[in-house]
């Protein structure tokens, strides 16, 4: 597939998932859970860029002009609901930096599994964290001015582990080491969303998921 076509197929893929989000907006669905929606949707996208190989600089330029679009949307109201849940943060600012930062750092053959791992932690296993801390959270604590569920905490390690138990196996082959590499980086990636300011975690998730991943398959003999 040429690059026009792949850069129409990312195109659509953006565009049907925030027609779907402004729909939902438009039906009053909570709007935490439409930019969710937005985070989950866009997040996998990475997918598709991996399957069709998207060059470095054409990710990297995607994750630019999103982070540009998501600066202007804290001033101007492009999509409301990017940025509607009435917030201070930075989130979605830091969200397209750390998909940019992999794209760059580990674009390139036998390590684009790595920028997979830390986009879809932060894609699947922050946001249902966040929806399940919000939802059903009933076990609360507080980190300084934060205030946390044990419930959402803990989904957030389930996920995350589960993330990158079935990239790791599934790029690398099963081995129960690799199982034990994810159970232990997908708690290093809850600690990391625990201590989250600002938005914080949309950076410190995924690049730490991803670098730690990749120091211990270094280690242990993998790359």
């Amino acid at each position: 597939m040429g690059l026009t076509q792949q850069l129409a197929c990312y195109a659509l893929w953006l565009a049907s998932v925030f027609a779907f989000a402004e729909w939902l907006r438009s039906q009053q669905v909570d709007g935490e859970w439409v930019r969710k929606v937005i985070h989950i949707g866009v997040g996998n996208i990475i997918l598709l860029a991996w399957a069709l190989q998207v060059p470095r600089w054409v990710g990297v330029g995607f994750s630019l002009v999103f982070a540009g679009l998501a600066l202007l949307s804290y001033r101007v109201a492009i999509l409301p609901s990017l940025n509607g849940v009435g917030r201070r943060s930075f989130g979605t600012f830091f969200y397209a930096v750390s998909i940019g930062l992999l794209i760059f750092w580990f674009w390139r053959p036998q390590q684009q599994v790595f920028a997979v791992i830390g986009i879809l932690v932060m894609t699947w296993a922050d946001a249902l964290a966040g929806l399940v801390g919000k939802s059903w959270g009933k076990h609360l604590y507080q980190l300084g001015s934060l205030q946390k569920s044990w419930e959402g905490s803990l989904t957030m390690w389930v996920v995350s582990s589960l993330v990158m138990a079935l990239l790791l196996v599934g790029y690398f082959g099963f081995s129960p080491l690799l199982l034990a590499v994810s159970v232990g980086v997908g708690g290093v990636a809850m600690g990391l969303e625990m201590l989250s300011w600002w938005g914080l975690d949309n950076l410190t998730v995924p690049l730490g998921s991803a670098s730690l991943c990749f120091a211990l398959l270094q280690l242990l003999n993998y790359l």
